[in-house]
């Protein structure tokens, strides 16, 4: 039974757990991605997405706070130098789980966690933007507005350019028979 099992323990006792997560959570933020067993990865998700939010509010405490967790002050600036900027306007979900198969020796299943900001590969290389939802029915295009002493010329009335056929050349024998 699983009564009141809030998490995964990940087969560590509390002090080697936390000082994994938060080697983890450092190496991710430095790296900005890392391999790891899927496990170990939803658990860092938990631990890692509270720290983005708190360095969002860039204070004394919020810094403290977060270094309490962390313990690498390498990742702490980093964290509320370059992370924080790129996230302000996400409102959660900070980090992206890939599944990448089973590991060799003993199949564990492994997985790639990233910063969902920081990768090329999804938002082509672009800031993500947001994008006009495309009506259902298509609308009228209007008219560029006329100059003074200018007549407005519509698409039909203007002449069109005749399109270069090739001709077809002629087979030896029919030049014959005419």
């Amino acid at each position: 039974m699983r009564h009141g099992k809030k998490f995964n323990h990940l087969g560590r006792n509390t002090g080697h757990r936390k000082a994994l997560l938060s080697n983890m959570a450092a190496s991710l933020i430095l790296h900005k991605r890392i391999n790891t067993t899927l496990a170990k990865a939803k658990a860092l998700k938990v631990y890692v997405e509270p720290l983005i939010t708190k360095s969002k509010t860039d204070s004394t405490h919020s810094r403290r706070q977060v270094f309490s967790y962390l313990q690498n002050k390498d990742a702490v600036v980093q964290l509320f130098r370059d992370v924080a900027t790129k996230v302000a306007s996400r409102p959660g979900g900070y980090t992206r789980i890939i599944k990448t198969g089973n590991r060799l020796g003993d199949n564990a299943e492994m997985c790639l966690i990233e910063l969902v900001d920081y990768n090329e590969i999804y938002n082509g290389g672009k800031a993500e933007k947001a994008a006009a939802k495309p009506t259902r029915r298509s609308r009228a295009k209007k008219a560029a507005p006329v100059a003074e002493g200018e007549t407005a010329v519509s698409d039909e009335a203007k002449p069109k350019a005749k399109k270069a056929t090739p001709k077809k050349k002629k087979a030896e024998g029919d030049d014959k028979a005419e």
